[in-house]
């Protein structure tokens, strides 16, 4: 029997859960509903796409990401853990962790009441992810499928002393035109400007017509993306988030990174659920995070 059977069999539900082999080989699960549909990449727990029923996308994912072992894909929902960005203290480890380039395992899948599915993740640790941090964790990703796609990261601290946890889902939305669209929800906050350097306030809505990479410090529980070329305003809400990252490379930066096509940056926005930089989570032994994030979108 095949890693794909196995899959099917354990933890597949008839027209809602298939494990399939999808590009290069990699396993992928498809979840369907009569309220909406996503799909996943195991390496990584990596949500590729999301769509309510009757609406538009709401995920972005490059034409050109590539799919391979140990590789980031471009686009979609990496997870970024046990830290985001650079190792505070090791310039050799990867940049966010390892959690999005190993594979990830079902734990379990279920078909809820209200006509929602649901199936959850747990990272598999290796000689290398133990190298990378040895401080005993477990990390869970929780994932609900309906009209709105609710995704949280669970992780518990089995060591005997604290761990400084940093996470973020680093959420690529889809967005008719980049240049038109706007952030609101962060009017006012503190951010960390990486392209300009420094620490800035916040005066209205983010735009967007250069490169964009910011750290938002602080931040509430709801953000939103107003998109009038796709007519929709997309919808974040969250809970056990301080921090709130807004991306975009924009042109030369686009270029040379290589999988995300030349027009690519148009089309994405990440804005990022997260705990980074000052806003970095305190794990106490034995005690268990949640970062959970909602996404759903309605009509301008």
């Amino acid at each position: 029997m095949s890693i794909v059977d196995e899959l099917n069999k354990t933890f597949g539900l008839t027209d809602q859960i298939t494990f399939l082999s999808g590009p290069a080989g990699m396993a992928v699960v498809e979840i369907e509903n009569s309220l909406g549909c996503a799909s996943m990449a195991l390496q990584g727990a990596h949500l590729v796409g999301f769509q309510a029923m009757g609406e538009q996308p709401l995920i972005w994912m490059s034409d050109e990401a590539v799919f391979a072992p140990g590789k980031s894909l471009r686009g979609g929902v990496p997870v970024c853990w046990p830290w985001f960005g650079p190792h505070a203290t090791d310039s050799s480890l990867p940049g966010h962790g390892p959690a999005r380039t190993v594979e990830w395992k079902p734990v379990a899948s279920s078909s809820l009441e209200d006509g929602r599915t649901s199936i959850s993740f747990e990272m598999v640790e290796t000689d290398a992810t133990r190298r990378q941090c040895a401080h005993p964790l477990r990390v869970q990703l929780h994932v609900t499928v309906g009209s709105t796609l609710q995704m949280t990261l669970e992780t518990t601290n089995l060591g005997t002393t604290p761990f400084t946890l940093g996470d973020a889902l680093h959420t690529y939305f889809l967005v008719g035109d980049v240049r038109q669209a706007q952030v609101e929800g962060l009017d006012g906050c503190d951010y960390l400007d990486k392209v300009a350097g420094g620490k800035h306030t916040q005066q209205g809505a983010v735009t967007i017509a250069s490169e964009v990479d910011r750290i938002y410090l602080g931040t509430g529980h709801s953000c939103a993306i107003v998109d009038p070329v796709m007519g929709r305003r997309i919808l974040i809400r969250s809970e056990g988030s301080a921090s709130t990252i807004v991306w975009n490379p924009w042109i030369e930066k686009t270029l040379r990174m290589g999988d995300l096509g030349p027009d690519g940056y148009l089309k994405m926005l990440c804005v990022e659920t997260a705990n980074a930089a000052d806003d970095v989570v305190e794990l106490a032994a034995g005690a268990t995070h949640r970062l959970a994030v909602e996404y759903s979108s309605e009509a301008l």
